[in-house]
């Protein structure tokens, strides 16, 4: 099969922001004034024990800081970009299926099942729960789905989820009954039931209208105020019963640090979301709140495009890796909240490679495959901007590490207009940030020709055909064995440095209980309010 059989659905314009890579942005060190200020120095990472799951109560009204929003805030089941958008989508919508907080196997949700037709997998039949309604009362069936999926891939007015199964073969899609589904593939994917999965691509009945929102989620639409806040209400017929605890839920926005952590001590919310680094150790010495630290997939790589001078010699792509000396990025950049990655992404998949060799700061190597490459005295230009928490101050602490080789990185930074601006995805050394997938679909969405987000220009043939055999593939073991030889060839030749894994740093209120950590990198665990609720 050629790469061009499987890119065809990605050959349409979407925005940086219209993706978000999945990942929330989170905040910076928070400023002075207020009720908080921050720490200074570098604090030891907090302790990553599990929240306590306490009895439950039911009844009350659960208010929630969340980063950002404004007055593009969307309530689009099929539109969320802003953390406060995909917070609500979690609680008013639900999509087929979904990984758990923990990252562990694929949970059904509105499908009780999703199943290759045959081998090799380019059908697969979906059998929907029975008697799950939605929000006006309407019983989910073939026909939503159908529809959603046509609202989703668009072309006319492709959605966020356009790009992760825009290779369904739509003219063919059929209802086999009330509740079954044939899905054709315009190429096999083992891995649909993932794609499927994302939040983003929600079900949602036939006609639904965004101005008057109905989904199957835990909690009924009340009011929408963008750049505001949002309120919902219980949905007393939720297939999940007894949840929702909580009788009502308000999502609040906060575009500033402080503001937000402020509102947390003051009690005007009871869970924050994104809790900067600094302000850690002040949090967890107040008796009345707890932090909640997960241990995430989330990287914030530095991306050297493949095709461009000096990126284009894999020498100095080898040599630049070899220039970073990853815990004390981790140290100095998350204060201790994160781990130390190898270039290599999708830790919890697995046909994750943990055999390849760790790489650590080796600056004589470093210099030699500069000195073999013809690129001594090398200045480079690394372009940055504050579109995640820690990256512009890794761009700092990675370009003071260069100078041991003989590298002056010259940094420019840029605000995020700018950065996700028309060059975006055409920077020769730049930084960017994703959340955690599983292999394959982050694969799709930045390590190939076809991907939307290919942002080293990474077009490397045995790879790509290593990519198609193992969508191809059924039998896991077998899926896993191709990817682990893909994983190296982009180990040793890709346009990534992944130096750490970041961890989720969140805050709630001591009365709450049901929070759990989320390997998936989503702040609050995975957002799903409908297990939280107030100690009995």
């Amino acid at each position: 099969m050629s790469e061009d059989s499987f890119t065809e659905h990605l050959d349409r314009p979407v925005t940086r922001r219209q993706v978000l890579r999945g990942a929330i942005v989170g905040g910076a060190m928070i400023g002075t004034g207020g009720l908080l200020s921050a720490c200074g120095g570098s604090i030891s990472p907090a302790t990553l024990l599990p929240p306590p799951i306490l009895p439950i109560k039911s009844g009350g009204s659960l208010r929630v800081g969340a980063t950002g929003g404004g007055a593009k805030d969307v309530i689009d089941a099929h539109l969320p970009t802003a953390d406060t958008d995909i917070m609500r989508n979690w609680n008013l919508y639900e999509s087929l299926a979904s990984r758990p907080a923990g990252f562990g196997p694929l949970e059904m949700l509105l499908a009780v099942s999703i199943e290759p037709e045959h081998k090799p997998p380019d059908s697969w039949i979906i059998k929907l729960r029975p008697d799950v309604e939605f929000h006006n009362g309407k019983t989910v069936d073939s026909g939503d789905v159908i529809f959603s999926l046509q609202r989703i891939i668009d072309p006319k007015n492709p959605k966020v989820g356009a790009t992760s199964i825009g290779y369904i073969d739509l003219k063919r899609v059929k209802a086999l009954g009330s509740s079954t589904i044939r899905i054709p593939l315009k190429f096999p994917n083992a891995t649909f039931p993932d794609d499927i999965g994302q939040y983003f691509n929600a079900i949602v009945p036939v006609g639904y209208d965004p101005n008057k929102p109905v989904g199957t989620g835990a909690f009924m639409f009340d009011t929408f105020a963008p750049g505001a806040q949002s309120v919902f209400k219980r949905f007393p017929n939720y297939w999940q019963h007894p949840k929702p605890y909580v009788d009502e839920l308000t999502i609040i926005d906060f575009t500033d640090d402080t503001a937000r952590v402020n509102a947390l001590l003051g009690g005007e919310v009871d869970a924050i979301d994104n809790l900067p680094t600094g302000v850690i150790a002040e949090l967890q010495g107040n008796k009345a709140l707890r932090v909640l630290v997960s241990q995430t997939g989330e990287w914030q790589p530095f991306t050297m495009r493949v095709d461009k001078p000096p990126f284009n010699d894999v020498r100095v792509r080898q040599a630049f890796r070899l220039m970073v000396d990853r815990r004390q990025m981790i140290a100095q950049v998350l204060l201790g909240e994160g781990r130390i990655a190898n270039d290599m992404y999708s830790p919890y998949d697995t046909a994750y490679d943990s055999s390849l060799p760790q790489r650590h700061q080796d600056l004589e190597q470093a210099k030699s495959l500069l000195k073999a490459a013809g690129r001594e005295r090398l200045t480079v230009e690394l372009v940055t901007a504050p579109i995640f928490q820690g990256v512009v101050a890794a761009a700092q602490v990675f370009a003071q590490q260069a100078t041991a080789a003989g590298v002056k990185v010259v940094i420019r930074q840029v605000d995020t207009t700018t950065f996700f601006g028309p060059n975006y995805l055409g920077w020769t050394f730049a930084q960017d940030f994703w959340a955690t997938r599983e292999y394959l679909p982050q694969v799709a969405q930045g390590s190939l020709p076809s991907s939307p987000f290919n942002e080293t220009h990474w077009a490397d043939p045995t790879f790509i055909k290593l990519i198609q055999q193992a969508r191809a593939e059924l039998d896991q073991a077998k899926r896993d064995e191709i990817l682990r030889e893909a994983e190296a060839i982009e180990y040793e030749r890709g346009g990534y440095i992944i130096p750490y894994f970041s961890n989720q740093v969140d805050a709630y209120s001591t009365k709450l209980t049901g929070f759990v950590q989320a390997k998936s990198g989503f702040p609050l665990g995975n957002e799903w309010f409908k297990n939280v609720g107030f100690k009995a």
